[in-house]
């Protein structure tokens, strides 16, 4: 029997600068730093409204995995690759005046539009390196 009422609870994204990383969502989504538990290691918590939780872990640096995908051994630096690669997309109501935001802010995006016509998508990369997608469509777009 498959898993029952199930929701995405949140990601998790490891990194060598935590702070870097959550001020470009903050600023880039608007997600709010919450209050995080205490751990041996140093974590934020980050809450985009209602219910979407980002969790950005210190770096592990005896672990020997890629840190995002710049740094893995074959770098995907490009963000035309992204339609097919790994990337966590968000769907946002803004899409014209967001994507001027990300050029303004010389963040290099590709651009696209579904074969439909009717859905907008911008792909680009977090500072580590994470593969990221605005949609002006439906979350499942």
């Amino acid at each position: 029997m498959a898993a029952q009422g199930t929701c995405l609870n949140h990601v998790s994204r490891e990194s060598s600068d935590i702070n870097r990383l959550a001020q470009f969502y903050i600023e880039i989504f608007g997600f709010e730093k919450v209050e995080a538990p205490r751990f041996e290691f140093d974590v934020i918590w980050l809450k985009l409204s209602p219910s979407f939780y980002l969790h950005l872990i210190e770096r592990d640096p005896t672990t020997k995995l890629p840190e995002g995908p710049w740094s893995a051994t074959s770098a995907i630096a490009d963000p035309k690759n992204l339609p097919r690669g790994h990337h966590v997309c968000f769907t946002i109501s803004n899409f014209d005046s967001f994507f001027q935001k990300l050029k303004e802010k010389g963040i290099e995006v590709h651009e696209r539009t579904q074969p439909d016509g009717k859905t907008k998508q911008a792909f680009f990369f977090d500072p580590d390196g994470n593969g990221l997608e605005v949609s002006s469509g439906s979350p499942a777009s």
